[in-house]
């Protein structure tokens, strides 16, 4: 009787509700997340591997261009993954043993990882308790707690396809005399609005240095596993590239040994190569570039399917609040929606959140959760001590839940997720 008196629902409503649910208890399993690959998507990758080219080829140009435009960015360099982009921008910035970053703590290990792969060391920022972003607040107290020490970057990173006001974070940086690596890997087809009364995209860099995203299968388009850089520095652009393929360098005005480099006429040899840096191979392969040319196609029919299930998710879930409310959203800003996040008072529920996501997993409802602060981890304590307890950012981990979001989810698979949240919340 509490759980109906708590919903303001009648006996009939709540006993409809039991139905529809018992009526769909053997339907699919529905994962948090997955990729959708159409017709389209499979004759593209077939006409490579019936073509010339299998690794760098004519696809890694062109999806390389298509991206840069869809993100209003003069270059894009895509790469093997999104981790594989943090590192390569990270060390195309030079960062370096000596070096600190500030990374928000609520994010997926790669972020911080990143900034460890060039020797820095990684100072942890707060986020919104309500959104799981960093703010241009939590930014300039982890900054102030860190006085002495050689920061030189911040990774702001727009969680579950919200922008981590790239501007006023910007401000911060420039003062402080920081590069800015937008960690986009949630966000492409993301916009925000500016002080200037115009819009920017996630990735289009017009507050950073670079920006990275991922094209892992549950992100906004699927490449298999990839990811790539955008930036409007040409010469960030150029270094990028070098250290994603081994560090070579095939420009005969870069060669050091002209004994090796040249022919007696002057010419370059045609064969000559020179290791000038440490790099890595970094590349995507033209298969993976062909599918995500033909996904890029789509970006904005997958986006706007997205941001229709969330509406959907809002609407249908309104009145389960406080007890479950979807995260803040962000005044200003266009998510393109990677993830749909809830906040859930497990406490209040008398719940543990293990128990609850085995509810939910019984109805066949897949759920994750995104993610795990950082400074909780046990590597980053080994390496760098406890730090002082990130309220926000434990508020946030404490009550988020991820439910099913991705653009071939039915209306009716939507709605069956708010039917077993109202029959589960109550009674939990």
């Amino acid at each position: 009787m509490a759980g109906r008196e708590r919903l303001g629902e009648p006996f009939g409503e709540r006993a409809r509700r039991r139905c529809l649910i018992n009526s769909q208890i053997m339907r699919k399993h529905l994962p948090y997340g997955r990729q959708v690959i159409e017709d389209d998507d499979i004759e593209a990758v077939v006409n490579v591997l019936r073509g010339d080219w299998l690794t760098t080829g004519p696809n890694v140009d062109d999806f390389e261009a298509a991206l840069a435009e869809r993100v209003n960015a003069k270059f894009a360099v895509s790469c093997s993954s999104g981790t594989a982009a943090l590192h390569l921008a990270a060390m195309a910035l030079r960062l370096g043993p000596n070096d600190a970053v500030v990374v928000p703590t609520l994010t997926f290990a790669a972020t911080a990882n990143a900034a460890l792969y060039v020797g820095a060391d990684v100072i942890f920022a707060d986020v919104d308790p309500n959104s799981g972003l960093m703010t241009s607040d939590t930014l300039q107290e982890a900054l102030e707690q860190s006085r002495g020490r050689n920061v030189r970057a911040v990774f702001p990173v727009h969680l579950n396809g919200q922008c981590a006001d790239p501007e006023e974070i910007s401000k911060i940086a420039g003062t402080a005399g920081l590069h800015v690596i937008e960690d986009a890997c949630h966000a492409l087809g993301s916009s925000y609005d500016v002080s200037d009364g115009t819009v920017a995209f996630a990735g289009e860099c017009r507050h950073s240095d670079a920006a990275v995203f991922s094209f892992h299968p549950v992100k906004t388009i699927a490449v298999g596993e990839g990811g790539a850089v955008t930036t409007n520095d040409a010469a960030l652009d150029a270094r990028m590239r070098q250290l994603r393929n081994h560090g070579l360098t095939r420009n005969p005005a870069d060669f050091a040994n002209h004994e090796l480099g040249f022919a007696c006429d002057g010419e370059a040899n045609p064969w000559y190569y020179e290791v000038a840096d440490l790099g890595f191979n970094f590349r995507l392969n033209d298969i993976s570039c062909a599918m995500g040319l033909s996904q890029l196609k789509k970006v904005d029919r997958f986006i706007e399917r997205r941001r229709d299930l969330v509406q959907q998710y809002r609407d249908g879930l309104a009145d389960l609040a406080p007890l479950l409310r979807p995260i803040d959203q962000k005044p200003g800003n266009a998510a393109a929606w990677h993830i749909f996040a809830v906040l859930i008072d497990f406490d209040r529920l008398g719940c543990e959140r293990a128990k609850f996501i085995k509810k939910l997993r019984d109805r066949s409802i897949g759920s994750q959760v995104h993610y795990i602060p950082l400074h909780l981890q046990p590597l980053y304590q080994d390496r760098f001590g406890d730090q002082s307890r990130l309220a926000g950012a434990e508020t946030y981990y404490e009550k988020v839940l991820s439910l099913p979001l991705f653009p071939s989810l039915s209306d009716d698979d939507v709605s069956y997720v708010i039917e077993v949240l109202h029959d589960i919340v109550p009674s939990a």
